[in-house]
């Protein structure tokens, strides 16, 4: 009845919303099977149902138990293992490394509050610029000045992901040239939840990206091997926005 007393232009444009609605709908993500998969065995690691040092199900076992292709299962148990959670053991079957899953952890890290995520990232950036300072090489000099002078300082109107991206670079140059491997691999890890900890506190947070100056101090502290000054300068970064979330 309504559909008469319109003009064929409204009934035309009610007809496109309708289509995009539909479209919209249609288009919206549907969860990963293998994210599904690895939700389940993760679930039986933290159960015990898989007990530490224990052999899991075979590939086709955990198929039908799951109600998936084997490939996705493949899959699955590469990103356990990759993650050090599973022991691929080959011709013997796969075990429980760890009970501990550093995904997990970044996951339970990325739902903390901001000031807990800055204060933890101080700790990793403040250690990593006294090693950078003590340890760090021309190469490794040419590294940091190459990713600042990308990052520059943030204004207005730039791309917000391809500069945090830039300062994560910065950051990651500098804990690779303290020489510890487990520091800087931890430090690669943490700069996924780093990076989004920063973007929520300038988008949704309107909280001020430290700027070039404090990072400009930093890198002349390593640069002339200046571990107290480099402490203090990486202290610096951090601490107005930690203020500022407190």
């Amino acid at each position: 009845m309504f559909k008469n007393i319109l003009s064929s232009d409204e009934q035309h444009l009610i007809e496109r919303l309708h289509m995009t609605r539909t479209a919209s709908l249609v288009r919206l993500p549907r969860p990963s099977l293998v994210a599904s998969a690895l939700d389940a065995m993760r679930d039986q690691i933290a159960t015990g149902a898989w007990p530490v040092g224990e052999r899991i199900p075979r590939e086709a076992e955990l198929a039908e138990m799951l109600q998936i292709g084997r490939n996705t299962v493949r899959e699955a148990v590469r990103v356990l293992s990759h993650a050090g959670v599973l022991d691929v053991r080959q011709g013997d079957g796969t075990y429980v490394r760890t009970v501990e899953d550093p995904a997990s952890i970044m996951q339970a890290i990325s739902r903390s509050s901001l000031r807990d995520h800055f204060e933890l990232r101080a700790v990793l950036e403040v250690e990593a610029a006294r090693r950078a300072a003590e340890r760090r090489s021309a190469r490794d000099l040419r590294a940091m000045e190459k990713a600042l002078k990308a990052r520059g300082d943030w204004s207005e109107g730039r791309d917000i992901d391809a500069f945090l991206e830039h300062d994560a670079a910065f950051h990651l140059a500098i804990a690779e040239a303290g020489r510890n491997g487990a520091l800087a691999e931890l430090y690669r890890y943490f700069l996924t939840v780093a990076r989004q900890a920063a973007r929520s506190a300038m988008i949704e947070h309107d909280v001020a990206e430290p700027g070039l100056a404090l990072h400009e101090r930093l890198f002349q502290a390593i640069e002339a091997q200046d571990s107290a000054q480099a402490t203090r300068a990486a202290k610096a970064v951090l601490r107005p926005l930690i203020r500022t979330l407190s």
